[in-house]
Parts: structure tokens; sequence; C-alpha cells
């Protein structure tokens, strides 16, 4: 019987993967601070350095070296080991390359409406979708302490929104076979991720975090 999964699941397994993008994985990938860090010293124009993390950080996760390195992070609970190796280091590159611009643009990481938000983008959730969905506002000017005040019952439902966009295509009651998630995260493509699903997630990215600034 093939191995399912529940929005639980994938919740509890996103949680953990955003702890390591923001703690990093030892010499393998440092936190995710350092990497927006590093790209800042060499262009300081945000927009710039960001287009720039993102063509190497998806011209990396496509090659197989990269992503097979990843081995560390497989320590995750025991109750998460159902899903397989590959979706979580997928899941892992794109995340941090999310997180990475979403702090080059001044965000808080720490922040839980910050946190949901590298969710929406991994999922596919776009800002249309989160203004015409769940009210939310977008314009040209930061207010990042703006981003704090979206509550709680709006950060559920979207939380809510991601858990079943990664996991339900053609399944039932919040379950899927687990081969029917990858190309929704990118799949491996002779030992490496998917390239074009990398490239939308980092457009996605750049429109969400970089472009679109939230409002009060």
């Amino acid at each position: 019987m093939a191995n399912l999964i529940s929005q639980e699941d994938i919740m509890k397994t996103l949680d953990v993967l955003y702890e390591k993008t923001l703690q990093g994985l030892g010499a393998v990938s440092p936190p995710v601070s350092e990497l927006a860090k590093d790209y800042l010293k060499v262009n300081s124009n945000i927009d710039t350095a960001t287009q720039l993390m993102h063509a190497a950080q998806i011209a990396k996760c496509t090659t197989s070296g990269f992503v097979s390195g990843l081995g560390g992070i497989i320590a995750l609970p025991v109750t998460l080991a159902a899903i397989p190796v590959n979706i979580t280091s997928v899941l892992y590159v794109q995340m941090r390359m999310i997180a990475c611009t979403a702090h080059m643009a001044g965000y808080d990481l720490k922040s839980d409406q910050v946190q949901t938000f590298v969710y929406a983008c991994l999922a596919g959730i776009s800002v249309n979708e989160l203004t015409k969905k769940f009210g939310i506002k977008f314009g040209e000017k930061m207010a990042t302490a703006s981003i704090n005040k979206i509550p709680g019952k709006v950060l559920t439902q979207i939380n809510q929104k991601v858990g079943f966009r990664l996991i339900t295509k053609n399944g039932e009651k919040g379950l899927v076979n687990l081969g029917k998630m990858v190309p929704l995260v990118g799949a491996f493509i002779g030992g490496g991720v998917d390239l074009a699903e990398t490239k939308i997630i980092a457009d996605r990215a750049y429109e969400m975090f970089t472009k679109h600034k939230i409002k009060k």
C-alpha cells in the first residue's frame, strides 16, 4: 500500500525544515542570514543581490551534488520518517531560497507571519491570491512591523491552504499518495531538482517579498 501523509504531517515537516533553514546544516549550508549577508556584501542593492542569489541557488539545486549533500537534513523526527528524503531535500532547498529573499528585503524570519508567507510562497500561493482570499494588502512601501498585525486566524487559514495545496491533488480527506506531491514541489530529474519549478518559486518569492511590500 502506498504511503499516505496528512496535512498535519506536511505542516510538521515544514516547521522542522524552517528551523533548519534558520539554523543551517553545518558545513553543508550556513544559516540563511549568513547567505543573505554574503550576497548583500557583493551588491548592496537589494533587488540586484536577490536576483543574483536566485540565479545561484537555482543553478546549485539543479545539481545532484548539492542536493545529495543535504544528508544531514534527514535528522527529522521519527514521526516524519515516512516522507521521502528527496521530497524533504527539495522543500529545504526551495524554502531556504524563499526565506533568504524575505530576509534580504528586511523581513523578520522569526515572525510567525513571515514564516507563514514563506510557506505560502513555497506552496504556490501568489500575492494576488493572498490579496483576494485573505484581504492582505501589498504595496511599494515596506512596513516590516505591519506584517505582524495580520491576525492569527488569517495565518491559520493560510496554513490550511498551504497544507492542502501541497498534498491534496486527486486525494481525499487531506491524504494523498506521496508520488502525486512531487510535481508541486519540484521533481528529481537525473538526480537534480526540476529547474523550471524552482525558477517559478524564485519569481514568486521576488514578487511577494521584494517587488511588493506589505502595507499597514
